[in-house]
């Protein structure tokens, strides 16, 4: 758990077309180089063309591997089984139990949760990780955003690793992982960012510095 933890603690999530010309490729090898820890595809123009999909997968999840970088597919079981990814990022009308069991006990299961009941639920499912929305973001507008206070609620809920995502950038993140947070997970703030390369290693120094502070290191 302690490998994930360090994982999850930067977590980027792929968009496409926030910049134009700039694709799930582009901005999964940007946050690769600025030293994510986890990249996630995120594509809902593409599940309605699951061979496409399927593809992007296979080239993100190529990229990752050898720099030992989690790579999670949203929402798609089937794709992220085909494509070698290391797990799945479901909602919370997604079947979180069957999808345990057709992962298979090794691989990541990461569910999106709002309040300590899901983060209960969910961890007696199987999931291995929670995404929580903190604040509120253009990118993901059907999530409520729970705020500070309701992130360290469903923390404090789980012995799950919780990843904050939402309007999180570098300026923001030591305070959502001041709730106890594993990580901050980022969408625009690197996919929109002029340079996303330059805009993940801010994200990066941004939680190495108050993980020092905390006495933790982000990587070793």
């Amino acid at each position: 758990m302690r490998d994930l933890r360090r994982s999850l603690a930067v977590y980027v999530v792929t968009s496409s077309g926030v910049v134009p010309g700039r694709d799930h490729l582009d901005v999964a090898r940007a946050a690769i180089e600025g030293g994510a820890g986890t990249v996630q595809l995120r594509a809902p123009e593409l599940q309605d063309r699951p061979g496409e999909l399927l593809a992007v997968a296979e080239e993100i999840a190529a990229l990752c591997r050898p720099r030992g970088v989690l790579f999670i597919v949203n929402n798609v079981l089937d794709v992220a089984v085909d494509s070698g990814a290391a797990g799945v990022h479901l909602g919370q009308g997604d079947e979180v139990a069957s999808s345990r069991q057709t992962l298979g006990p090794d691989r990541v299961l990461g569910v999106s949760v709002e309040t300590p009941e899901q983060a209960r639920a969910a961890e007696r499912l199987g999931s291995t990780y929670l995404g929580v929305t903190v604040f509120s973001t253009a990118t993901k507008p059907e999530a409520r955003p729970v705020g500070l206070e309701g992130m360290r609620d469903i923390v404090s809920a789980t012995s799950l690793p919780v990843v904050g995502i939402g309007g999180i950038d570098a300026s923001n993140a030591p305070v959502v992982l001041s709730t106890g947070a594993a990580g901050v997970a980022a969408i625009s703030a690197v996919g929109g960012a002029d340079d996303p390369v330059q805009a993940t290693r801010e994200l990066v120094a941004a939680v190495e510095g108050f993980l020092r502070q905390q006495g933790f290191r982000l990587q070793g």
